[in-house]
């Protein structure tokens, strides 16, 4: 099935690629895979899945992916661990047990004095286990207190890219806004400078009509001019007198 792209990531999102690269870490796995897996539920590449964790997401759990790595390591040891042979704990021997078969060297053994040893061989011995037990409830304990402090700061973590998370939706929808506004305003100046284009069309075209108009007036009143001041015209009659000749 061919992936088409999506959308900007939302915040589920974002906890579910970090929920499953860190559960990857845990187990052993690669991240590739958990990118593939992410993948596979948002409908993305493997590659987007791992552009967003590398570019954003991985900063905010760094805290986390170093709990899980620790966890991997220790689930492994404890694997090591369980494939060794187990070899059974060798106990020596207490001075009590020492001075109890002498005293059976130097006394004959009635059933009374037998079953009295018998209680106290299983008293030791329980005795023995119950501090083993202790000791191992101790370090159980110690454990899980580890356990729960990185649970703890990984909530911790979780908390903190929510809140970086909120704190970014909340600037993206002011720029929005800002942006809207911007928008509207720039719609306006374009409409005005359409108007004032407009506007400087017409007053060119009014103004080479009253250049016209003027050349026009100009030239008539240079040819009024010189029909006033035109000299007079004069003729000689046959008497040899000089005459105006009207205009």
């Amino acid at each position: 099935m061919v992936k088409v792209r999506q959308d900007a990531w939302s915040h589920e999102d974002d906890l579910l690629l970090a929920e499953t690269v860190l559960r990857h870490i845990r187990e052993g796995s690669t991240q590739l895979r958990a990118f593939d897996e992410v993948g596979d539920k948002l409908n993305r590449t493997s590659a987007a899945c791992g552009f967003r964790w590398n570019a954003e997401i991985r900063n905010r759990y760094e805290q986390a992916v170093a709990i899980a790595k620790r966890q991997r390591k220790e689930k492994k040891r404890a694997e090591q661990r369980a494939q060794k042979p187990v070899a059974a704990p060798v106990h020596q021997p207490v001075p009590v047990m020492s001075s109890v078969m002498e005293t059976q060297q130097a006394f004959p053994i009635t059933m009374d004095e037998e079953t009295a040893r018998f209680e106290a061989e299983i008293a030791q011995e329980t005795f023995i286990v119950g501090e083993h037990t202790e000791t191992k409830t101790d370090s159980d304990m110690q454990a899980d207190e580890l356990n729960l402090s990185q649970v703890i700061g990984y909530l911790q973590s979780l908390e903190q890219g929510y809140q970086t998370s909120e704190t970014s939706r909340h600037t993206i929808h002011q720029l929005e806004a800002e942006n809207h506004n911007l928008r509207h305003v720039n719609e306006q100046l374009t409409e005005e400078c359409e108007s004032l284009k407009n506007q400087l069309k017409t007053m060119k075209a009014d103004y080479q009509v009253l250049i016209q108009i003027m050349d026009r007036a100009r030239k008539m009143v240079i040819f009024d001019d010189q029909d006033a001041f035109a000299p007079p015209a004069f003729r000689m009659d046959k008497n040899g007198n000089l005459e105006q000749v009207a205009k």
